[in-house]
Formats: C-alpha cells, structure tokens, sequence
C-alpha cells in the first residue's frame, strides 16, 4: 500500500498514482523485464527455474520454465495463449501457454531471416502477428498455436539502428542512415506491413561515432486522436549540459505523410523523460527536478509551418510520495519511506509509466487538474485548457462559477470564452443533426479552421442547460448588481445567437425574473420593448404572474401574446382571467374566431361579474352567432349553456325591453 501526502495547499499539478504495482525489483537472481503492450512487468528468477512473476494491471499469474540460457526479452500475446521468450539474438522461442494448465513443454522458435541479423526486438501486433525487428529490416510473423508453428508474412530490408513502436497506433519508427536521422515509419495492420514516407530528422548535437538521433530522445503517441512522434532534440553543437533543448511533434497525417508541426521550448538543459497524460506532453526535467506540461491545441505562434508553444504553466515538481513500509519494531507496524522523486532508477515508457526498478515500483503519473486552475492566470486560456481535458467538466463548471463570482473583474473574459463553449456546442449540435440525417457533417461556425474543426470531439460539451442549471442561475444574492448579472445573460444568449442556436425560453425568464426580482422594472421594459428576448407563450406566462409586482407586466404580455400570431386561446383566457370580457369579444371578433369560441366560457364569466348589463350583452351576441349558424337563437345541447338561459330569464323575467339601450350600445360596442 501507498499513501500521499495532503495538502490543502497543493499546487503540485502532476502526482503518481496511489497504488503502485508492485514487483520483485532486480538482483543478482532476478531480472525485471516490461512490456509496453500489455503493461506487464515479468520478474524472471534464475532464468526462469525458480519462477517468473508476471504483473499486470488486469491479473498477475505465476509460472515455472526451463533455464535454456539468460532471458534477453519476454512478453504474452495479446490473448496470454502464447509466450515470447527471446535468449539470443538469432531467434525467438514461442511456447503456448493455458491458465490452468500453466506453460507447455514444448517451444517452437522462428530465426531471423538474415544470416549475419542481430534481433534487435519483438512486438506482439494484432492477434497472433509478431513483428520482429532486426538491424537489417524488419519481418511480420505469424503464430499458429495449434500447429505450433511460425510463418512469414511480410518482410522488409532496411539498415536499422533502432526502433520505436506504439501499440496505440500500431506505428513503427526505424532508424537508418549514416547518421541515424533518416526514419522509415510503418504502420502495422493485421497480416500486413505498410510503408509511409521516409522523412528525416535534425540532426542534434553529434559526437564521433554516435548517432544523430538517439533512441532514448524519441517517443510515439497519439494527441487527440492522431499519431505523433515526439523527438528531444538539443540545440546543434551544445552538449546536454550546454544550451538549451525543445521538444519536436512530427504529425502523421492520415497514416500517409509526416511533418513537423509543433516545436514546444524547454529553456533549460540536461536529461529529460517524456510521458503523455491526456493528450498533453509531460516533460520531466531531472537536474532540477521539475516537470513541464505542453499542450500543442491550445494556441501557440506560428513561423508560417510550425507552431512555436511554451510550458501551459510554471514548472513543478511531482507531488511528493511515500510508500507504506513494514515497521522497524513490532510496536510500529508500518512506517512511510519517502520515494525518490526524479531519481536515476527511473524508467519512463508512454504514455504516463514510470518504474522504479531498485524499490520495485510501477506508477502512473496522473494530472491533478484543481492544482492548475490555481496556476494558470490567463483565464480564457484556462477554460480552453480544461475543455480539453476528458472528465474535466465538474472542474470547468466550477471554474466558471467562480468567474461569476468575480465580477465585474472577470467581465472582459466572458465573450470570448462564451463563444469557445458555444463553438463545441454548435459543433455537438450538427452532428447530432447530421447523424439523425445520414449525411456527413458540415461545419458551419465561423473562424474556424479545419484542424480545430477535426478535433472538436476532444473537447468538453457544456450545454445552455448545463449552463442553467449549475452557473448562470447561481448568482448569489444580493453581491452582484443585477445589471452586471443581465450583462452576462445577454452576452450568453447573444454567443448562442451568433453560432445560431435555438436560445431556450427558460434563459429568457432568467433575465426577467433577475430584473424583476431586483426590481429594476425601466431595464425590463426596455428589454421587452425593444425585442431583445424573444417573444414566446412561455415568457407570455412569466409576464402574467409577475403582474402583482409590476403591473405593467400584464400588458407586455398581452403585447408579446399578439405579436405571436398563434396565442389567440391564450390571449383570450388572460383578458377572461381580469375581466375583460367585452375587449375578449371584440379580439375574437378582430381574428376572426366568433365562430369557434365557446360560448359557455363566454357567459360563464359574465355570470361571475354579477354585472346584469354585461351578462345581457354577451348572452345576445351569442344568440345572434347561433341565429346566423343554426337559422335560431336557441343554443345547442352541445354547448351546455341551459344554466345561462334559465339565468338570462330569471335576469329579465322573459323581457329585456328595460335594457334595449344599455344593451344596443354594449353590443354596437363588441361590434366594432
């Protein structure tokens, strides 16, 4: 077991991972070997005889094999059925192997092609397909278990100093030349080899009989989603404890051409380790015993053909480790030994494992990204940083939270990063569109290059809900003037607008009821006036309920209501709910629905007004709409309107001679 050290405190951005696996270190005895496919530490005991130990981060498994001389290399196949072992440099040994029934006993092998050929490694591929490298070429092999044994499938000759695989990408990177700074790269498919273009690096500091280009300087990976070689190169003619040194991105471009096209600047000099965490390039430094962090999507300076990036922040140790140890006395059963952090034991493979081989130790340097937001001052840089970082949205959410925290100090920042958010999401919203469609997606946002279009899935999704939900609706209450608070409504719904997003009506009510409830009733009205939220029944209703506040409110809504277009029912149910039911009659007139209206919701309300005249008005209308529909004035079953009748006669007794005048000018009035 392991523990870390906390501290509320922290600014440490990069940590090793909390249970390390742990293995039997190396000795006289026992050699430690690592495979980078698989993740897997073998221990191999005096050659085997006296047990290998493999670990692993699914399962670990124990087996015993003969001594047939020193272990030079050994790995499993992609499915564990079959083990690698390599014991000279002319040939590998495979030997099947089955959980339960442990190895077999007997191994078939496959020499190299050439006859003077030097193996200089092997690598399991795809399936049973292994690929062997030699320094005159490399061969793909194939391993039929059952039969027990091994045929070629492809082969290519090249001089070969040395060579990197990644068993993400499938890529290979030889060494050639006089130099070693010609590279051959393939990329390995099932059953097949496929060369990409030769290209060449620059040569760094050389002295007499070494190569250009070291093996240790160069790393495969892939950074948000494309192939990369990543090579350390020192400045020419500085040693690597003179000048200064970069680091080269050479981009593999649909596995077809390779360019450079990042150059990230280190300002220091020394040894240096290359991890990949997140899509970010973790340098580590060991003189001062500091890593550096570089992100090659976020914007750097171009010279026209490479883009020039600096650390994302200052450089830092990592967080200080310590492993739980048995104690040194029966009454301390576990004591803390604090790990050499950086140390010269270290050995570091992609993309983030570091091994300590003295103290046994396999880690995974992990990202601790609340110790870069306190880091990092450039805010939008900051929020275009974390959109980048897979499960990082809790973070971003909290983030921006914190900017509304901080106006009016943060407003300047807000357009631009509110339209990095709505960029993504507009882009989210296509595909979804496209994919509903079956149709290829087309990017439509403006200002947007192809490279950053490619690479929007790896970018954060923050919806208007989300938005909503967990920022724009926290404001707190009473520290934030509302005009400030309106501010960044606004500008949130103006970005919507711009990338041609549907603004949802609850964002509207947000600004409404924010002003409202601040009482700042004139910027209200101007807001409404002028059409700056968008008209909907929604927003209608908001209007109505907050009648008692501001009563001005009513009308607005009515305003809203009409400007629709397709609120009349609800239009008419408002001016029914205050009792306006003349002014009703006379909007069903005016669009046209006499017709259609119900009658009893009509004379319903007038019966409530306890208002004879205005009951009689209405009850005439309606007799005169059945009069030119039915050819009567009675009014049908279906209308359910006998309790107003039987009310109308005991109103006026089965006359209505008393109230001619009073009712012919009501109903002139619904007339018009």
């Amino acid at each position: 077991m392991a523990s870390v050290n906390k501290d509320a405190n922290d600014d440490h951005y990069l940590e090793l991972s909390g249970n390390p696996m742990k293995f039997e270190s190396v000795s006289c005895l026992t050699n430690v070997f690592f495979d980078v496919s698989k993740q897997q530490v073998f221990a191999v005991r005096s050659g085997g005889v006296a047990g290998v130990l493999v670990k692993g981060p699914n399962r670990d498994i124990s087996f015993q094999m003969e001594d047939k001389g020193p272990v030079i290399s050994i790995k499993f196949s992609p499915d564990m059925n079959i083990l690698a072992i390599q014991r000279t440099n002319t040939s590998v040994e495979f030997v099947n192997y089955s959980p339960i029934t442990g190895l077999d006993n007997i191994e078939y092998s496959q020499p190299c092609k050439g006859k003077n050929s030097t193996i200089l490694e092997f690598v399991w591929t795809h399936g049973n397909d292994v690929l062997l490298v030699t320094d005159y070429g490399v061969e793909l092999l194939q391993v039929n278990p059952e039969k027990r044994s091994v045929r070629a499938l492809k082969c290519l000759s090249l001089g070969v100093h040395w060579f990197v695989y990644c068993p993400q990408s499938h890529l290979v990177l030889l060494s050639s030349g006089t130099l070693g700074n010609q590279m051959q790269a393939l990329q390995v498919t099932p059953g097949n080899l496929h060369k990409l273009t030769k290209f060449e690096m620059e040569p760094g500091s050389t002295k007499s009989g070494k190569l250009a280009v070291s093996e240790r300087d160069v790393a495969l990976a892939v950074l948000y989603g494309t192939p990369c070689i990543i090579l350390l190169r020192h400045q020419p003619g500085a040693s690597r404890s003179t000048g200064t040194a970069s680091v080269y991105v050479y981009t593999v471009h649909k596995m077809t051409t390779i360019k450079r096209s990042h150059i990230l600047k280190l300002d220091v000099s020394g040894r240096f380790a290359i991890n990949v965490v997140d899509n970010l390039i973790i340098v580590h430094h060991q003189a001062s015993k500091t890593s550096m962090i570089f992100d090659i999507m976020l914007p750097g300076v171009s010279d026209g053909t490479v883009m020039h990036h600096t650390n994302v922040t200052t450089a830092k140790p990592i967080k200080p480790y310590s492993l739980k140890v048995p104690g040194a006395s029966l009454s301390e059963h576990t004591t803390h030994q604090p790990c050499q952090l950086y140390s010269p034991n270290w050995v570091v493979f992609q993309p983030n494992i570091v091994i300590d081989v003295k103290l046994g130790c396999l880690w995974y340097v992990e990202l601790k990204l609340e110790a870069l937001v306190k880091l990092m001052t450039d805010k939008v840089l900051l929020v275009e940083f974390l959109m980048q970082r897979s499960n990082a949205k809790h973070v971003l959410i909290e983030v921006l939270r914190g900017f509304m925290m901080q106006l009016p100090v943060s407003l300047m920042n807000m357009p631009t990063i509110f339209d990095k958010l709505n960029s993504v999401y507009r882009n989210y919203l296509e595909g979804e569109i496209q994919s509903q469609m079956g149709t290829p997606s087309q990017n439509n946002v403006k200002n947007v290059d192809a490279t950053t279009e490619n690479n929007y899935k790896y970018k954060l999704l923050l919806d208007q809900s989300e938005m909503y939900n967990y920022i724009l609706s926290k404001f707190p209450e009473n520290t934030i003037e509302p005009k400030m608070i309106v501010w960044v409504l606004l500008e949130y719904i103006r970005s919507l607008a711009e990338h041609e997003i549907p603004v949802q009506h609850y964002l509207h009510e947000l600004i409404i009821t924010t002003l409202v409830q601040r009482k700042a009733y004139y910027q209200l009205h101007q807001l409404l006036q002028y059409h700056v939220v968008t008209d909907s029944k929604p927003l209608a209703c908001l209007l109505l309920s907050l009648e008692n506040l501001y009563p001005a409110a009513h009308q607005l809504a009515l305003d809203m209501l009409k400007r629709l277009g397709n609120a009349h029912e609800e239009i008419i149910e408002v001016l029914l709910s205050k009792g306006h039911i003349l002014p009703a009659l006379r909007y069903v007139r005016s669009v046209g629905m006499m017709d259609q209206v119900s009658a009893r919701k009509f004379l319903e309300a007038a019966k409530a007004a306890e208002d004879s005249t205005l009951f009689h008005s209405v009850f005439r209308f309606f007799e005169q709409r059945n009069l030119r529909l039915h050819n009567t004035t009675a009014f049908t079953k279906g209308e359910h309107c006998q309790l107003y009748v039987q009310h109308f006669k005991s109103l006026f007794h089965g006359t209505d001679n008393g109230c001619n005048s009073d009712t012919n000018s009501n109903v002139a009035t619904i007339s018009t």
